[in-house]
């Protein structure tokens, strides 16, 4: 495994910090944020970097005002800023006191909404930028089936991804949960019992690429069905669950109204599931919703600007994901197989949806239209043609 893989963004965020003031990088606790924003601070001669999780950084802060006015021809990156939210307003002081591009790079491992003072604070001067596990396109060139089924395995966390053997990835997808209930979630100002969050999300992940069904996970949480959707709501906003809304059409057929949740990350999946091998993820139920909910990160990742749904009907016809952006639309069906063949309600479902074009998605090394305007690819293809 590789030590170190550089990051899709990297050049995106030196770009903003050029235009902007201010740029949020957030995402997952673990997911590299740090790591790249140590990277782009040595574009920046002389950057500063606090991270607010360790007190001798945090006391630099006790007067932020002198400290910004120190340093302020510096770049100054400010990591977990979700535990000092209330500098905020501070920052959008120093910002229009400076009016310069690159002043503030900001790191967090909760969404803007969770760091609201942000938004409200920063409002035309912050810009946001998500930073995921890594996916399937940055992974090394070199890079065979054998690692692709690796990253799907593992998953994109780089304490996982780039581990030496699958027991010490396995370990450290189960640390990270632990933590991540234990620590993360208290600190965020929530006050769920650890307890009771592991057994939701792991409730979630039996029911992983399934529509969400809040009565039934309500009765056997024994709690209401808003205090469901606000497990829900804490675990998107902190990046590990995925919501995925149904399509929204003028049709005369019936569409569900619920969404699909997907656990993000598929090595976090696999470890709330018990699965540390590939002989494992073969065998388990999980299988082929595993593999949905892998593509559909990696594509929902590379397409950031397409608004993102599936179809099903009341009478089973689906497709697993529609991208759209302005008036073009995709539709992309997904299977685990290295012989993938859609069912009639997908053909059914492309009916009433008239995509532009349509791929499915297999387990296959070269790609073969399927039918006129159908062509069945590999992932890697896709995330190349998208």
């Amino acid at each position: 495994m590789h030590g170190y893989l550089p990051r899709n963004e990297f050049q995106t965020i030196l770009n903003r910090l050029e235009q902007y003031p201010a740029l949020a990088i957030l995402g997952a606790r673990q997911v590299g944020k740090s790591t790249l924003a140590q990277a782009v601070c040595q574009r920046y001669p002389e950057a500063i970097y606090l991270d607010l999780e360790r007190d001798s950084d945090l006391n630099k802060l006790t007067e932020p005002e002198v400290f910004f006015r120190q340093f302020e021809d510096r770049l100054i990156c400010l990591d977990e800023i979700q535990r000092f939210p209330d500098i905020f307003p501070l920052l959008r002081s120093e910002i229009d006191r400076k009016n310069r591009p690159g002043q503030f790079l900001i790191l967090g491992s909760a969404s803007r909404d969770l760091i609201k003072q942000s938004s409200e604070s920063l409002a035309g001067r912050l810009t946001f930028l998500e930073l995921t596990p890594f996916t399937l396109t940055e992974l090394p060139v070199e890079a065979d089936s054998d690692y692709h089924h690796k990253h799907w395995l593992r998953g994109g966390y780089p304490g996982s991804l780039l581990t030496r053997n699958e027991e010490a990835s396995t370990l450290w997808r189960e640390d990270y949960v632990r933590s991540f209930l234990e620590r993360d979630i208290p600190q965020l100002g929530f006050s769920i019992p650890a307890a009771t969050l592991s057994r939701f999300w792991r409730m979630l992940a039996h029911c992983h690429g399934q529509l969400l069904n809040s009565a039934k996970l309500a009765s056997a949480m024994g709690v209401s069905a808003h205090t469901i959707r606000r497990y829900i709501d804490l675990l998107t906003e902190t990046f590990v669950v995925r919501s995925l809304l149904p399509y929204q059409a003028n049709s005369k057929k019936r569409l569900v109204k619920s969404p699909k949740t997907y656990i993000r990350d598929s090595g976090i999946l696999h470890s709330l599931l018990a699965i540390e091998t590939t002989e494992d993820l073969f065998a388990h139920p999980v299988y082929g919703a595993s593999y949905e909910g892998y593509v559909i990160e990696n594509i929902l990742t590379a397409t950031p600007r397409w608004r993102s749904s599936f179809y099903r009907s009341s009478h089973g016809a689906e497709v697993d994901l529609i991208l759209e952006r302005g008036a073009k639309k995709i539709a992309i069906e997904i299977k685990a197989s290295a012989a993938p063949s859609p069912s009639r309600g997908f053909y059914t479902a492309l009916e009433d949806i008239s995509p532009d074009s349509v791929y499915v998605v297999g387990l296959i090394e070269t790609s073969y239209p399927l039918a006129e305007n159908i062509s069945v690819v590999s992932l890697a293809e896709l995330l190349q043609i998208i």
